[in-house]
């Protein structure tokens, strides 16, 4: 929402004649605490939006409230008085899991808490963060190009619990009614770091950094900047309802990623990842996606949203930037 010459949006300043006085929306964050969470929270805060958030555990702060995707108390109490609600907090555990309801669970079951909370509180517009997980996994590996109609298989090549979770948590949403939704579809988020905190696909660039990864897979990763896809939800509030994808160009190879970082590897050849996931579960969903180059669609996220992501490259620089000894540990401002 932008601001008008003559608009004052801080009401205990003293008032010229002729001014008003704009209270700006109130904006409800759900697990505040989150890697892209954050980043969300800090443009929201740049444009002059008010922000409450929920998180887990103790509230640190008064614009926090305590509350769980698996209980109902404090759901209320968040949205009260909300304008737009953005739901962010879902388990992100990629890969092999032993109980796939450990992620799947939350995920649809706190959906559904957000969604009757925000519907209940009046909120005029809900955005959900589902991922490209919901749509481009257990597909045949051709050379379709992947949009807002496609939904992942829900037992293909390439799938796991988190992959199930996030098509689940999304039908629930797009069933649920009384609220005007929004989904957002980010492929996997790279950026600056909070603290040295490492999250989301981050968690690649560490493994690289730190050695645990010397030998690479023929696995394509598409990337996206968190501060892009912060920037696309807060887009998002006012923009037209609808599903995005949000995604940067051609996924990157392993070993691609590597080399940005200024690591060289070897290959592991097809053969041995295969052989693995037979009586490795974790090398299951690698092994379903080896060879395979995604190509993804943003179009209708940069022309709804005026979204212009940065290059993959800089999301994972800006990553490996807040990991290394001795770096700033606080993420630049977009």
């Amino acid at each position: 929402m932008g601001l008008a010459e003559g608009v004052l949006t801080e009401p205990w300043l003293p008032q010229p004649d002729g001014w008003t006085v704009v209270v700006m929306p109130l904006v409800l964050v759900t697990g505040g605490n989150g890697f892209i969470a954050r980043h969300i929270i800090i443009q929201l805060l740049e444009r002059g939006f008010r922000v409450r958030s929920t998180v887990r555990g103790r509230p640190e702060r008064d614009d926090q409230v305590r509350a769980d995707l698996l209980s109902d108390d404090g759901w209320a109490e968040a949205a009260a008085g909300c304008d737009y609600v953005l739901h962010v907090a879902s388990p992100v555990r990629p890969g092999h899991v032993a109980n796939e309801d450990d992620v799947i669970v939350p995920a649809v079951e706190g959906t559904r808490r957000v969604l009757r909370a925000a519907r209940d509180a009046g909120v005029e517009r809900v955005v959900l963060t589902s991922a490209f997980h919901a749509a481009g996994f257990g597909h045949p590996h051709t050379g379709h190009t992947f949009t807002e109609d496609d939904w992942s298989v829900m037992d293909g090549p390439g799938m796991d619990a988190y992959g199930r979770s996030k098509v689940l948590a999304e039908k629930a949403a797009w069933e649920f009614d009384g609220v005007d939704l929004t989904t957002l579809l980010p492929v996997a988020v790279m950026g600056p770091a909070f603290d040295g905190k490492v999250s989301g696909a981050n968690h690649i660039v560490q493994r690289i950094l730190g050695g645990q990864m010397t030998a690479f897979p023929d696995m394509y990763v598409p990337i996206v900047d968190v501060r892009d896809v912060a920037a696309a939800h807060v887009a998002a509030l006012t923009a037209p309802a609808g599903r995005y994808l949000l995604a940067n160009g051609r996924p990157l190879a392993m070993k691609e990623i590597a080399a940005v970082l200024g690591v060289h590897g070897r290959s592991v050849p097809d053969f041995v990842v295969k052989l693995a996931a037979l009586v490795k579960p974790e090398f299951r969903s690698v092994a379903g996606e080896l060879g395979h180059v995604k190509k993804i669609s943003d179009a209708k996220a940069r022309a709804a949203l005026g979204w212009n992501p940065r290059p993959a490259e800089e999301a994972i620089s800006a990553a490996a930037s807040t990991m290394r000894p001795g770096t700033d540990r606080h993420p630049a401002r977009p």
